[in-house]
């Protein structure tokens, strides 16, 4: 029969945990953050794609700032920096209502690199070509992000 004596003793001498189960869930969190850590990390990847399609679409931040000027000047810019300052040119800088955009960093990709912007376009006749180079910064691959090609 065990007394309320050896009792006490049993439950005074367990203060801590044992190595073995320490280890064991150790091993757990390492196998679930093997999991999900490749997981979350694509999922960034993608958004930032995501961002970078929706700067440079029809409705997108850049492109609307483009046709703002457009519709202001009555012309495309000559750059993506006559965004934000005052062109040279007098007639155009005497219609010139901007910055149109809040902050260079509107200019730049989701990595860190300024949006290509060509006038007149290769691709869009009579309009503008604008593009990422996308996650790997080189020009004319497949992970491009532009506004001529549904991405």
């Amino acid at each position: 029969m065990v007394t309320k004596k050896k009792m006490r003793r049993n439950v005074r001498s367990r203060k801590g945990f044992t190595l073995l189960e320490i280890l064991l869930v150790v091993g757990l969190l390492a196998l679930l953050a093997a999991f999900a850590i490749p997981a979350l990390v694509g999922q960034g990847e993608q958004a930032k794609k995501d961002i970078a399609r929706a700067a440079i679409g029809p409705n997108g931040s850049l492109s609307q700032a483009i046709d703002l000027y457009k519709f202001n000047t009555g012309q495309f810019p000559e750059e993506l920096k006559d965004l934000m300052e005052k062109p040279s040119d007098d007639d155009i800088a005497e219609k010139w209502t901007g910055p149109y955009l809040k902050d260079e960093q509107g200019l730049k990709d989701p990595w860190g690199k300024v949006f290509v912007y060509q006038y007149p376009g290769d691709h869009n006749e009579g309009k503008y070509d604008l593009y990422s180079l996308g996650p790997n910064g080189i020009d004319g691959d497949e992970d491009d992000i532009n506004n001529w090609k549904d991405n």
